[in-house]
């Protein structure tokens, strides 16, 4: 069975080999730890990183080079400033604070995409064994909005019913379906729509406001893949229990959501089952404060109550700094350990 097989079978309930396993390492890692020790992990789990060769004469990134403390415009006028090394910072100015500068704003120029050579190189993944998948930019409605106008400003004017902030969110719509339709037409497997609607406690948005402005769009947006049978995958960070129905029934196939703070046995009361989980790796606690036993322990819970020998799971981690090595080291075993567990 190839890993694209696997990964349809997963996510369509038809008994998978494995469960699909993830494991994200992001670039602030290579400041914050020794990268000679991390490539030794990768080449020790040769599951998660499967044909890994190590990089020769890999030079380490120089601080200086680096994000934290830079500021930069992005391409819609968004001012940033650069936190943590490799890690996207905090918005410093928001260019459409003042809800009447929405009448004279355009939308970043759109890109050309040449639909042929496309289709080619997603066929060319498929016919390799290979998952195709393509998405929409991390936050691309809502926090779009965020970005541009500011938090408040948007649940007040959406409270509200601004007629100028509600073009804004169709401006939003417009360009976010134009990349929609180009990866339909190319044929991917899978299109992505991430984007962090959960805080610790609770959604950003309530769901009223959710359900009356921002599912509409996620509604737009999906149809075009639904309707050429593209899997839609969901992401949210955050606590999204309040907003799960309404995601899933905006069009959802997978919902990639964050294991702890949405709770295992929610997620296994609700969820397992009936849509397949991509579950996200707890990066908060256990990983960070436990021990390797209870990160084994952890995994073990996860795969029991939200899988089956049908399939309906697949889990990543997004690895950041925090953990020890030691910490990662274990994630990693257990991830393997229980890929096969109903095998």
């Amino acid at each position: 069975m190839t890993y694209r097989e696997n990964i349809l079978r997963a996510i369509r309930f038809e008994h998978p080999e494995y469960i699909p396993m993830t494991f994200s390492v992001s670039e602030s890692c290579y400041t914050h730890y020794e990268p000679e020790a991390l490539f030794d992990l990768f080449e020790s789990h040769p599951l998660l990183f499967p044909g890994y060769e190590r990089p020769r004469n890999y030079v380490r990134p120089d601080p200086k080079d680096t994000d934290r403390k830079r500021v930069y415009t992005d391409e819609f006028g968004v001012e940033w400033m650069g936190a943590i090394d490799g890690i996207r910072g905090v918005v410093q100015k928001h260019p459409l604070e003042d809800f009447s500068k929405i009448a004279l704003y355009k939308m970043p120029e759109l890109p050309k995409f040449d639909i042929e050579a496309g289709r080619a190189e997603v066929e060319r993944i498929k016919a390799a064994g290979g998952f195709a998948s393509a998405g929409l930019e991390h936050g691309h409605t809502f926090l779009r909005l965020t970005d541009l106008c500011g938090y408040e400003n948007v649940l007040c004017g959406l409270y509200d019913g601004d007629e100028e902030l509600l073009k804004l969110v169709d401006m939003i719509g417009d360009y976010n379906c134009y990349f929609i339709d180009n990866y339909v037409k190319m044929g991917y497997d899978m299109i992505g729509y991430a984007e962090d609607l959960g805080m610790q406690n609770g959604p950003m948005i309530s769901p009223e406001l959710f359900v009356r402005y921002i599912k509409p769009v996620y509604q737009r947006l999906m149809k075009p893949a639904r309707d050429a049978g593209c899997i839609v995958h969901m992401h949210s960070d955050g606590d999204i229990r309040a907003l799960a129905g309404d995601l899933i029934d905006g069009g959802v196939d997978v919902l990639n959501l964050q294991d702890l703070v949405n709770g295992i046995d929610w997620i296994k009361d609700n969820i397992a089952g009936k849509y397949c989980i991509d579950l996200d790796i707890d990066r908060q606690n256990v990983t960070v404060f436990g021990t390797p036993s209870d990160i084994d322990a952890l995994i073990r819970e996860e795969v029991e109550k939200l899988s089956s020998p049908a399939g309906g799971l697949m889990m990543i981690h997004g690895c950041y700094p925090g953990p020890s090595l030691q910490n990662i080291s274990a994630l990693m075993d257990a991830m393997e350990k229980y890929m096969y567990y109903w095998a």
